[in-house]
């Protein structure tokens, strides 16, 4: 696992999906966000890749960085339009969208989980927890 912390832009694959994002045309990032989501929301009950979860978690951060209860994202991992203070419009049915692709992250049939579980208990919980603060942030959005 490329991984160096428990932030959602804390390993290799969101860090290159993020530069992808970001050199994408404005009008284009949100079905990137969207796509990144529905992959990992929508898989029904077959297991989640590690990679895909990475991407989407990703994409969590982002949209929820636009919600009015979002944290900004000081990462240098993050999308740069992103740090520099730019956003992404919201359609309103994204925030859902990822509140189910965390939830199968942390899921039972996801390979994230199984590898942050092999980790130190503490590392573990802390990335558990790094999960459930955008969760919050995506179920229940201020002014929506």
């Amino acid at each position: 696992m490329g991984t160096w912390d428990v932030g959602p832009f804390d390993n290799d694959t969101a860090a290159d999906w993020c530069a992808h994002l970001d050199e994408a045309a404005p009008e284009h990032r949100m079905a990137l966000i969207r796509e990144a989501l529905i992959r990992v929301a929508e898989r029904g009950a077959d297991f989640v890749d590690s990679r895909e979860a990475e991407q989407a978690l990703a994409a969590a951060a982002v949209v929820a960085s636009a919600l009015p209860d979002g944290a900004a994202i000081d990462s240098p991992y993050a999308p740069g339009f992103v740090t520099e203070g730019g956003r992404v419009e919201v359609a309103g049915d994204v925030p859902a969208i990822a509140v189910r692709a965390l939830d199968r992250i942390v899921g039972d049939d996801s390979e994230w989980r199984e590898l942050w579980e092999e980790t130190e208990e503490s590392t573990y919980a802390q990335a558990l927890a790094s999960v459930r603060a955008l969760r919050d942030v995506l179920a229940h959005p201020a002014g929506r």
